[in-house]
């Protein structure tokens, strides 16, 4: 092993996952829908997280609509 690298001689490439990486957000949430998301994700074995994720995922593979009416 070297002590130093030059780095233009290994010929670095882009992360051909960089598109599939996560970006950290804050979002501000009603508590009971968190809750509600805790005890589904706690009944599937997964990270509450990782289960809003997946259904707001699912939201746009679907490309629904919301519909929102204020009365």
């Amino acid at each position: 092993m070297r002590d130093e690298y030059n780095i233009k001689d290994l010929n670095p490439r882009k992360n051909p996952y960089a598109k599939a990486l996560k970006r950290q957000v804050t979002i501000n949430l009603e508590s009971d829908t968190v809750d509600y998301f805790k005890e589904m994700a706690a009944k599937k074995g997964i990270p509450y997280q990782t289960l809003i994720n997946l259904y707001l995922a699912d939201c746009k593979k679907r490309d629904l609509e919301i519909n929102i009416s204020w009365e």
